[in-house]
């Protein structure tokens, strides 16, 4: 009977190995797909990783034209079959080392190649699970088009429109062998996922166990979409002032002003007429820097985005929390992550209540976040990959609105300040317990 560990976010990790295979031809969102995928895997401290074929495939050929993918360049048909070993050794030497899920990340778009990537991991104890991409909407094509030759190594320093012309071609090429999965012939036997244009149609066969459930839930609401999400604390409170945590005060003078200056840091990141939701807590510290954005702004409140509760610390400045618990005071130093407050809440429970909005963020365009401290550093984790361990140690600053855009090859950020002065409310680990300027590490 297989063994299963718990990794702590309510998440059964079983000791089978999944292969994650991407199917489907250039511009369908397959390493957007497999970004994401992996940072969700990775959010729940599930371990994963991205083997992604064509960085391999880069090492002997950096930046090919579409004829390298042509199916009569025979160097480049062996070019590429060396990437794709190459990368399944790596992946199956890091299975081994303790990885739990592996997302190979290539078009995979022949039975041959398919068959091949199966037959390699059943002989190592991988199970696989095949997500297929289709698409045929022009206007989101393009727009993958747009975003692969702006973000892809390929394309790097090249002349814009030549870039899109050849990876046009390279589709080309791809579309004389690529065959879907065939749910009516001798690939009914795998476990695969299809997304259909963008999620309109989704077919699931033959999942086999828990996570791999697990996997295909969140890959379901998903879309490729190109959209941003915007993330603010709170202006200044009145407890910032005082070095308090938690509690539910109003804002201070210079919240009130961080308040009336977010429509214009809105406007100048989002635009006037881009449709905007915006997401808050239920405390009233975010509710008032709300209440000035623009009235076409829908705007909807939510009790899984309140600030991490520290039970019998709320209201505490961090030195009476020394004073009064010396032990809790060391303990959450040594591990900020995992510590749990007398009666409150962990970094770690705050990413279990987080997981709804996390996937509602999946399935959502545009989102405006307008929360606390301990719950910005869960999300802008997730979006950009970081270490759990460190995000309780991030700095997230009062009085800045910060823009994600998830793209193929990574999240791109901007940060918009109001200028407004505002209290540091950032305390390293081991340091004072009062709180202080970020150290550069922190930023």
């Amino acid at each position: 009977m297989p063994s299963k560990a718990n990794n702590g976010v309510g998440v059964q990790v079983e000791d089978t190995k999944i292969c994650v295979v991407m199917v489907g031809l250039p511009a369908r969102g397959k390493s957007y797909i497999a970004q994401i995928a992996q940072r969700y895997l990775q959010w729940l401290s599930i371990p994963a990783q991205t083997f992604n074929v064509g960085n391999y495939r880069r090492n002997d050929a950096p930046q090919p034209t579409a004829d390298f993918f042509d199916t009569n360049n025979a160097e480049g048909e062996r070019k590429r079959r060396a990437a794709a070993e190459a990368a399944v050794a790596d992946m199956l030497a890091w299975f081994r080392s303790g990885g739990v899920v592996g997302i190979l990340d290539a078009t995979n778009s022949t039975k041959e190649r398919r068959r091949w990537v199966t037959d390699t991991c059943s002989a190592n104890g991988v199970e696989v699970l095949f997500v297929e991409s289709k698409c045929d909407d022009e206007d989101i094509i393009m727009a993958n088009i747009r975003d692969v030759k702006a973000t892809s190594p390929d394309y790097r320093g090249q002349d814009p429109d030549e870039a899109a012309q050849d990876f046009r071609n390279r589709i080309g090429n791809y579309e004389k062998i690529y065959k879907t999965i065939d749910a009516d012939g001798d690939e009914d036997a795998y476990t695969y996922l299809k997304l259909m244009d963008v999620g309109k149609q989704v077919i699931i066969n033959r999942i086999q166990d828990y996570l791999q459930s697990r996997i295909v839930y969140y890959l379901m609401n998903l879309h490729i979409r190109p959209r941003s999400v915007w993330l603010s604390r709170h202006g200044e409170s009145q407890y910032n002032l005082d070095g308090r945590i938690g509690g539910d005060t109003l804002l201070s003078q210079r919240g009130e002003l961080y308040a009336r200056k977010l429509p214009e840091l809105a406007r100048e990141s989002v635009g006037d007429d881009r449709p905007l939701t915006v997401w808050t807590s239920t405390l009233k510290r975010t509710i008032a820097t709300a209440r000035f954005l623009p009235q076409h702004y829908n705007q909807l409140q939510w009790k899984a985005l309140d600030e991490l509760d520290s039970g019998v610390c709320d209201g505490l400045t961090y030195q009476e929390i020394k004073d009064r618990y010396p032990d809790d005071f060391a303990a959450r130093d040594e591990d900020k992550y995992n510590y749990r407050y007398r009666g409150g809440e962990s970094y770690r429970d705050v990413v279990i209540r987080l997981e709804p909005i996390i996937m509602e963020l999946e399935r959502s365009e545009d989102i405006l976040i307008v929360t606390h401290q301990a719950v910005l550093r869960c999300i802008y984790a997730y979006f950009m990959k970081k270490d759990q361990a460190k995000s309780p140690w991030m700095n997230v600053p009062l009085h800045t609105l910060i823009k994600l855009t998830p793209r193929a090859y990574g999240t791109e950020e901007v940060r918009y300040e109001a200028n407004i002065p505002a209290v540091s409310t950032w305390r390293g680990k081991g340091s004072t317990a009062k709180h202080e300027n970020p150290t550069p590490e922190s930023l």
